[in-house]
């Protein structure tokens, strides 16, 4: 059994994707990724297992998505934008 994933969150508009670290618990990562698909973000959560063939950050590849650094930043930036605009609608 392996006691560690990857988190890796992909930007389905702009087919790109950030490897966010590894975790033994993945609940809060698809959580937030959950809660970005529910305001209508195009976004997916990946959470493979750390093998030792992919055992390094830079040996990830997601097939059809190109990597992008900050992607999880920017993307929370959208996030907590959208979450204040959707407490302000209430």
């Amino acid at each position: 059994m392996y006691s560690k994933n990857w988190l890796i969150l992909k930007d389905d508009a702009k087919k790109t994707f950030e490897v966010c670290g590894q975790d033994g618990n993945t609940n809060a990562f698809m959580n937030r990724t959950i809660g970005m698909q529910r305001l209508g973000m195009q976004v997916s959560g990946v959470t493979p297992p750390v093998s030792n063939t992919n055992s390094n950050r830079t040996s990830i590849k997601v097939q059809g998505y190109t990597p992008e650094e900050g992607l999880e930043e920017r993307l929370m930036v959208q996030y907590r934008a959208l979450m204040k605009g959707s407490i302000d609608e209430e």
